[in-house]
């Protein structure tokens, strides 16, 4: 039942980041609305979840080692979110999530190295050459062409996203799914309380309805996310994680009406390949 946690996952997040580009293509809504406006939803959502399924809850996770692991985990998923949300605001969708599967790359080398569940060959290697696909596939003219805040997010991320994962892993070890998302959405809500009583009043009701569309479904998404890092592993995750920037893709293409990248196709080609190579040999 697990193993298909991912897919589930890469299937809610690809609608919830298309809902994302369209809700930040309408008037009046900028990087800094979208963020201010969401976490307070998805806060909501995942109260919704946690009272429906009551997972466990401690307040002596608050304390000592794991208060400093949630708080570097909350502050990461902070800063991370506003600057992907600004790049994502003024870059291709398509481009975007191309440029996040380059961050697998470092994260399964630095998680593979700290835990010693993670070094599964048979997984880490696929993964690997399906995160080395997508970065060839961005390669162009001896350079990789992207804007300025995309390239910000991916330097942040580069060294933001293991860190991140290797937080995660260490908190899920105790933590509920369901309850680390709870309170990572509560703490980002209050960090961005201010921007929130600014933009309350700027959306239009057809944009509220993208915003608590999209809302639902990334918020069911990371807690399969964070269900399936628990279960199953970062590496395992990330690796049929990769099928959502596919569907991303596909979307940006045929809803957005994004140019169709032949290298990126055949990139995408790849990873569904090392998933497949994956399956059998683990």
């Amino acid at each position: 039942m697990y193993a298909l946690f991912p897919v589930f996952a890469a299937i809610l997040q690809a609608g919830s980041f298309t809902l994302d580009k369209i809700t930040l293509l309408q008037k009046r809504v900028t990087f800094r609305t979208y963020t201010s406006l969401s976490f307070p939803l998805s806060f909501l959502v995942t109260l919704g979840i946690f009272f429906a399924i009551r997972p466990p809850f401690s307040t002596d996770l608050f304390f000592g080692t794991f208060f400093w692991l949630l708080l570097g985990s909350i502050l990461l998923k902070f800063f991370g979110n506003l600057i992907f949300y600004r790049a994502l605001d003024r870059d291709g969708l398509g481009e975007m999530q191309i440029v996040e599967l380059m961050v697998a790359i470092p994260v399964i080398i630095v998680t593979s190295i700290l835990f010693t569940d993670e070094r599964t060959m048979a997984l880490v290697i696929p993964a690997l050459v399906a995160a080395s696909a997508v970065l060839w596939s961005h390669w162009e003219r001896r350079h990789f062409r992207m804007k300025k805040s995309t390239r910000t997010f991916l330097l942040f991320s580069f060294f933001g996203a293991p860190l991140g994962a290797a937080l995660s892993k260490m908190l899920l070890t105790q933590w509920h799914p369901v309850s680390l998302e709870l309170v990572n959405s509560a703490l980002i809500s209050l960090l961005l309380a201010p921007y929130f009583f600014q933009s309350i009043g700027r959306v239009q009701k057809n944009t509220f309805r993208y915003l608590l569309a999209t809302n639902v479904l990334t918020t069911i998404a990371w807690i399969l996310f964070y269900t399936s890092y628990q279960q199953l592993g970062v590496v395992y995750t990330l690796l049929l994680f990769s099928l959502q920037p596919l569907l991303v893709y596909a979307s940006s293409v045929f809803i957005l009406k994004e140019k169709i990248q032949p290298k990126k196709v055949i990139a995408f080609g790849v990873v569904l390949v090392c998933i497949g190579a994956a399956q059998l040999l683990a």
